[in-house]
């Protein structure tokens, strides 16, 4: 019997041996999202601005993206919800 027990105690003891913690770490990754072959742009032309605001009066632009076809992406806010609107570089609202 104190074979059994001592055997058990020297299988357990290296178990918890080979036990340790590691640590987890999360890499950050930013992306940046090019949808449809759109761009993210800091301003839009005057022209599109105009087109916006005579289209949505009290419009406030969010964010802007731009195709190569010098079509625009644009996020606004109107009275409080946000929606995307899609012009060309002449301020002409486009459908998608």
């Amino acid at each position: 019997m104190k074979k059994l027990i001592l055997s058990a105690a020297i299988v357990l003891g290296s178990l918890s041996m080979h036990a340790e913690t590691t640590a987890v770490t999360n890499p950050i990754v930013q992306t940046v999202n090019d949808q449809d072959g759109y761009k993210e742009v800091d301003g839009v032309p005057a022209a599109v601005k105009k087109g916006l605001d005579e289209a949505y009066p009290g419009v406030v632009l969010e964010k802007a993206w731009v195709n190569d076809k010098k079509e625009y992406k644009i996020e606004i806010t109107v009275r409080g919800e946000k929606s995307i609107v899609y012009t060309d570089a002449s301020g002409n609202i486009l459908k998608k």
